[in-house]
């Protein structure tokens, strides 16, 4: 047995017995790392969805509150009677105007 052959089979015990589990091992644990980022990636999704639906039917009934307290019927029949007393005045200076040419 010469040099040559005891470092070829050295060389090979040692890729039979160390790397290609350790190469094994790393694979498994690369591919299961991923599969968890993916589930919980996808989860994420899902619970980003779910939030986003929540603060716009949140957002949405905020307006509708708002909207409520902030024009009561009486303050917008007192804008109308007021922006219809300005086109009055408004129609009866056209009016004047139109009959003086």
């Amino acid at each position: 047995m010469d040099h040559n052959t005891h470092w070829t089979i050295d060389l090979m015990w040692w890729i039979t017995a160390v790397e290609m589990p350790s190469l094994a091992g790393l694979f498994w644990m690369i591919w299961r790392t991923r599969a968890e980022t993916d589930r919980r990636a996808d989860e994420m999704d899902h619970r980003i969805d779910i939030g986003l639906g929540q603060s716009r039917e949140a957002l949405s009934a905020y307006k509708l509150e708002v909207a409520k307290s902030y024009a009561t019927t009486g303050y917008l029949k007192d804008v109308e009677r007021r922006l219809t007393e300005h086109l009055v005045r408004i129609e009866a200076k056209l009016d004047v105007a139109q009959g003086i040419r």
